[in-house]
């Protein structure tokens, strides 16, 4: 068997990235963007108030001023401002010339046109100068995953459109006799097929466009009908029969159809059989079959692909650290993630029951606990590492 990481490298030489595809900006969030990106103007364009306030050239407790004009956001003040003077200014409307300090409102008193710094006047001079936030020729870096933080900046330096990488297909393909889907009736040998659509979910998450293809049935023939079907996907992959056993079909049939592949046993807790390798002009993965050892495998495995497809980093899911709420045993000679729930303190409960069938207890988690292999037992108040579900 090979570690986990080794695992992760494997696939990792299989994954280039996806050409780019222009979007409009209120579609790019989400995305990861493949070009860099530079502002086409400053931000902001001019000096500008910071408060509702007045616009003079000089500040002092006691001084009076004659009220002159009004610069508004979108409405400026066209005139230059004397001493003596002051203009009515609100936030964000440009600041006239001669104007050194923005006196808030609360800190004058007025009467008709004219104005009275009292004794309340504060520091600071309530102007944000031009380019503050950023100038002409500044540049946002790629790759980057675009957050609506980012959109808004893009917006801000008058870029209507952005270069993305497109995002990755992605084939899914159930495979067993003793499958139904959501909503029919199953026999009595048959169980509802659950992990398929918790990856799809996963991966739409992930920036891909899963599609689920229809279940596999445990012949050759009816496989590789199913394999035939995966048309334009950049990705492929088979959830159950990636093993060795009679009935485990796809690293045969895949290969019968091209399939140049890697047959990998992990030494890991759960999901053990991975298997990988492209069908064409597709990388293949195939997950087991188990309902969390799939989802586990598609955090650990399938979501550090499809954001190296997108042109990011090549790159394990992050770890955090975490402080255990309870003892947990030593572990043995795989490499586990044990699902585990956050307190309200921060400490993470690793749950008692850890069958790779229980997605009942998945859907409990917000956290996999990674232990190491044969690592040795823990107790209430240890650090251990956690990925973040």
């Amino acid at each position: 068997m090979i570690s986990v990481s080794e695992a992760l490298e494997r696939l990792f030489s299989l994954t280039a990235p996806l050409p780019a595809e222009t979007v409009p900006l209120h579609r790019a969030v989400g995305r990861v963007l493949a070009e860099p990106v530079t502002a086409r103007r400053d931000q902001p364009p001019f000096d500008a108030s910071a408060m509702d306030g007045y616009g003079v050239t000089k500040a002092m407790p006691g001084k009076r001023l004659k009220v002159i004009g009004e610069s508004a956001a979108g409405s400026s003040f066209h005139g230059t401002v004397g001493d003596g003077e002051a203009v009515r200014i609100f936030t964000g409307a440009p600041v006239p010339e001669g104007v050194a300090t923005v006196v808030i409102q609360e800190d004058v008193e007025r009467d008709g046109d004219t104005i009275l710094i009292t004794d309340r006047l504060g520091g600071g001079n309530n102007i944000r100068p031009l380019g503050g936030d950023f100038r002409v020729g500044e540049t946002i870096p790629a790759p980057r995953l675009l957050g609506p933080q980012d959109i808004a900046l893009l917006a801000a330096m008058n870029v209507p459109t952005v270069s993305v990488s497109r995002r990755p297909r992605v084939a899914l393909i159930s495979t067993g006799d003793e499958l139904v889907m959501p909503g029919e009736t199953p026999g009595p040998d048959q169980i509802i097929v659950s992990n398929t659509f918790g990856l799809h979910a996963m991966l739409t998450q992930a920036g891909a466009e899963p599609r689920i293809l229809p279940i596999a049935r445990d012949t050759e023939a009816a496989l590789s009908t199913v394999l035939g079907l995966v048309d334009d996907a950049d990705l492929v992959i088979t959830i159950g029969g990636a093993s060795v056993g009679d009935h485990d079909l796809v690293a045969r049939v895949a290969q019968k159809l091209g399939l140049e592949r890697a047959f990998h046993k992990v030494a890991m807790r759960p999901g053990k059989p991975l298997m990988s390798g492209r069908l064409g002009n597709a990388m293949m993965i195939g997950l087991p079959g188990n309902p969390v050892s799939a989802m586990v495998c598609g955090e650990i495995f399938v979501k550090p692909v499809i954001r190296a497809l997108q042109g990011l980093p090549a790159a394990p899911a992050p770890r955090d650290a975490a402080e255990l709420a309870a003892e947990i045993p030593a572990n043995g000679p795989r490499e586990h993630y044990m699902r585990a729930r956050t307190g309200p303190d921060g400490r993470v409960t690793v749950f008692g029951r850890q069958d790779s069938s229980l997605l009942s207890v998945l859907g409990a988690s917000d956290v996999l606990v990674v232990r190491p292999p044969n690592d040795e037992a823990h107790a209430a108040g240890d650090t251990v590492e956690i990925v973040r579900l």
